[in-house]
């Protein structure tokens, strides 16, 4: 059972005065997945999340009344199986349909192109465009996996550290050197290019149609601040082929039966089942520090924990630029932090409507799953401008819009006569050039009504109740600083030993006792337990020394 902060009790006051193991800072699904590591590993800990229910983005909330939808994260796409076997989540109610196909894109001919887990299906889908095209995906999306299978190993273990003894240092390029044995020259140089290339230079090298070109676009940007013809915008190709780090699911995704939420509560009940303690309505004030060492923390309305170790599931600059007092740490350290590339480029529309979105180009034999998804998107030079816009705070005429509608696959989500419409609105940009979010957010919702009406005409007229979450809500709702769903961008100057900083990346901090576990640490963003697993495996060796 979650406790609330909201009336005095014996509990609580025991909670107050005792001293724990760890004090995660946090209750999003990454803090609740190294809760769950911390407790089955014998530690006491306890989780302050400030909200009125844990998941963080990962939730469900209502729209109107009986009707329910992921209101941020929204299809578990990479979603790490070890966190789901370890922690036995289906035991604690996670239930999850396959989100195949993953994609559906309506082409300017009223067709529409599909990305399946089968290579095969999605190459006939391309097939009426481009013969070519449709060869050469099979081709490409097995030298991706090749790709994503070398980084695999790597997601699941902690990230090599420059501030380590040269012999930890030595140790760490040994195992890394092991990873890449054999491979040869031509390889390292094509992987290279790619890692470093743009995503409209690969597409435009291998595929001729803009048919295939919306398809890779669709599946790539996803949170992105960049452009298709910006250098590094290929990472996204790899990230949805990771699979979690499981070879043996790469490009799996998931409708999550109950919503995102479903998962958040699993992670809650399993962490509960092996000891941890939550309380919600705990806003985390500071983080405590006594000479040089997190001691615990205190609450806004003034209450105090203590403990062994801090756990924050909070973004670097959350943690260290608001949580932590700043004559505890080194000030380049902390202008380090600062220059983090955080600002956020997505929203989300979540609607309620009287009936099922129908997509031009759809089959009416088409299954529950396969009208279950589809995008509105231009071709890649319109979402070059479309990214350009935001850079200088404007909205673009034309946004790349996800939709999912999971009532198809879940009807547990609303009544039998309802419909639950969820978008993910790309390139918005968190601070506007001209007036606010507070006073423009549902000009944004009508601007998204009105384009997905353009491949599902009935849309617009079909909606009972509809919420928007801007940039700035995502921040001031949800604590993601300036709106970053991955808790900073996944560019590859923020990645892997270099995220969030170079001389701690392995979730330690410059302050004995103070670890981190959300998304702004390694390997990053999306809902997929692996920062949590990896930095309670941290938390567990030091606490044993």
């Amino acid at each position: 059972m979650v406790t609330s902060f909201g009336s005095e009790s014996r509990e609580l006051l025991q909670q107050v005065m005792k001293t724990y193991d760890a004090i995660v800072v946090g209750g999003g699904h990454n803090g609740l997945t190294a809760a769950a590591y911390l407790a089955s590993g014998g530690a006491d800990v306890l989780v302050l999340e400030r909200r009125a229910i844990v998941g963080g983005a990962a939730v469900t909330e209502e729209v109107m009344p009986e009707c329910r939808v992921s209101f941020c994260s929204y299809i578990a796409s990479m979603l790490t199986p070890a966190v789901v076997k370890e922690l036995g989540l289906a035991d604690h109610g996670l239930k999850m349909v396959p989100c195949d196909p993953a994609l559906n894109v309506p082409t300017s001919n009223e067709g529409l192109v599909t990305l399946w887990s089968d290579p095969l299906r999605t190459a006939a889908s391309l097939r009426p465009y481009s013969q070519k095209d449709a060869e050469n995906f099979v081709v490409v999306e097995h030298r991706l996996k090749a790709l994503a299978r070398y980084l695999q190993p790597f997601f699941l273990k902690p990230p090599p550290t420059l501030s380590g003894s040269l012999v930890d240092r030595v140790g760490e390029l040994a195992s890394i050197v092991r990873q890449f044995w054999g491979i040869s020259r031509d390889e390292v140089a094509s992987m290279t290019k790619f890692l470093t290339g743009s995503l409209a230079e690969f597409l435009e090298r291998h595929f001729e149609s803009e048919e295939t070109h919306r398809l890779f676009l669709a599946n790539n940007v996803y949170g992105k601040h960049g452009g298709p013809y910006d250098p590094g915008s290929t990472l996204g190709l790899l990230f949805h082929l990771l699979g979690g780090g499981d070879q043996s699911i790469q490009g799996f995704s998931g409708h999550v039966i109950g919503g995102m939420g479903s998962v958040s509560d699993a992670l809650a009940n399993a962490a509960q089942g092996f000891g941890a303690e939550i309380i919600t309505n705990a806003e985390v004030a500071q983080i405590l520090i006594r000479d040089g060492r997190a001691c615990g923390v205190e609450l806004v309305d003034g209450r105090t924990f203590q403990s062994k170790t801090v756990v924050s599931n909070a973004d670097p600059k959350r943690t260290f630029l608001g949580l932590v007092s700043s004559d505890c740490l080194d000030p380049e350290f902390r202008s380090d932090i600062a220059a983090i590339k955080m600002a956020g480029p997505s929203a989300k529309v979540n609607m309620v409507l009287c009936e099922p979105p129908a997509v031009t180009g759809m089959s009416p034999d088409a299954t529950p799953q396969e009208r279950a998804v589809f995008s509105v998107m231009g071709g890649m030079a319109a979402m070059q401008r479309c990214y350009d816009a935001s850079k200088f705070g404007e909205v673009a005429d034309e946004l790349w819009i996800d939709c999912v509608v999971p009532s198809m696959v879940d009807p547990t989500l609303c009544p039998a006569d309802r419909t639950m419409l969820t978008c993910f609105v790309q390139y918005v940009p968190y601070s506007l050039r001209e007036g606010d979010w507070d006073t423009r957010r549902e000009a944004l919702g009508d601007q998204v009504v009105k384009q997905i009406g353009q491949v599902a005409p009935n849309v617009p007229a079909s909606v009972i109740a509809r919420t928007v979450i801007t940039p700035l809500d995502l921040e001031r709702t949800y604590g993601l600083t300036e709106g970053n769903i991955f808790h900073g961008d996944l560019n590859l100057g923020q990645l892997f030993f270099m995220r969030p900083h170079p001389d701690w990346s392995g979730y330690r901090t410059p302050l004995a006792g103070l670890y981190l576990c959300g998304a702004g640490t390694h390997p990053g963003g999306g809902v997929t337990g692996a920062p949590g697993r990896n930095a309670a495996q941290v938390i567990l060796k030091d606490l044993r020394r």
